[in-house]
């Protein structure tokens, strides 16, 4: 089998190695790109001959999975996957796998790190630092006692859960489905209304999907408390960024710590979200840790090998 990596994983040349040996992958024809696609079609040419590809967060579009007519399977090596198009997939009779779970810790670590950045004025304070003022008018906000409203209860949101009660915090979440683990913990379901009106702090983890597109816009964030924080790093599209940056600028809300946006950075510098009061804006980083990208190869491979041994896991097309 032909295997392109058609953009880096971030790791390095002998790890990689390591794991496609470890996957018993070294029989086959491995193609290995070290940059990004500069175009599509760029990218169709990299993949032209591939029976399988391995992508991260690159845009696979209906057209690129048409045109390459040898594909068998696409291993994504994200979570996430509404970048590549799933329907095509199933009309070319293409195996679609992610590898979900690679970046728990990772993204559920950034998330309190925001919380605390925003509660505690760490910019602002650092800012004021290095320019020779003092902490006059830097009062912040302990993170103990407050109510933190969780919405998507998947591996990430349980594991801010976690976090958020090891800090003394009282959780809440909304999901499709009421979780056991959690309540174990102390958690609390609550219908979205409610867990909007009640908490200090909502976060944001569940995936884009025709559901959840927008799922935050003005009548949700205008139920929320005008002291509480939104804390966004699933994915862009899910809060409605527009909306976004009027509850901020009128004080509808207190602020925001935003890692995903509804395009991929870098972001254009007249976008207003960039302009709005109290925010905290990362360029999509809360997976990027040396373990989970790490992790992520491992995962992206293993697929591969199952495949092959018609054991496939990690399906999501």
């Amino acid at each position: 089998m032909k295997i392109v990596l058609i953009e880096p994983l971030g790791i390095t040349k002998s790890s990689l190695e390591s794991i496609v040996a470890k996957c018993d992958l070294l029989d086959h024809e491995l193609v290995i790109y070290d940059h990004k696609p500069v175009n599509q079609t760029d990218l169709i040419e990299r993949a032209s001959q591939a029976e399988i590809m391995v992508t991260v967060n690159e845009p696979i579009s209906a057209e690129v999975i048409e045109k390459c007519h040898s594909l068998k399977m696409i291993s994504i090596a994200f979570t996430g996957y509404d970048h590549v198009d799933l329907a095509a997939c199933k009309a070319s009779h293409v195996t679609a796998t992610n590898a979900a779970g690679y970046a728990t810790n990772s993204v559920a670590e950034l998330t309190i790190g925001l919380i605390i950045d925003l509660l505690r004025n760490v910019v602002i304070a650092d800012h004021k630092t290095r320019i020779g003022e003092t902490r006059v008018g830097i009062i912040g906000n302990q993170l103990k006692g407050k109510n933190i409203g969780i919405i998507g209860a998947g591996a990430i949101g349980t594991k801010v859960a976690e976090l958020a009660v090891a800090f003394g915090c009282k959780v809440f979440y909304y999901s499709r489905t009421k979780k056991t683990k959690l309540t174990k913990i102390g958690a609390k379901y609550l219908p979205l209304t409610k867990l909007l009106k009640i908490s200090d702090i909502i976060t944001i983890h569940v995936p884009l999907t025709m559901e959840t597109k927008n799922l935050i816009r003005t009548k949700e964030l205008a139920l929320m408390k005008p002291t509480a924080f939104l804390i966004q790093t699933s994915r862009g599209g899910v809060v409605n960024e527009a909306d976004l940056t009027e509850a901020l600028n009128k004080n509808v809300i207190a602020g925001a710590g935003i890692d995903v946006f509804e395009t991929e950075p870098p972001l254009n510098l007249d976008q207003p979200l960039l302009m709005a009061k109290n925010t905290l804006l990362t360029p999509h980083v809360a997976f990027a840790t040396k373990e989970a990208l790490e992790a992520r190869a491992k995962i992206a491979f293993t697929n591969i090998k199952n495949w092959l041994a018609d054991k496939p896991k990690n399906i999501v097309g």
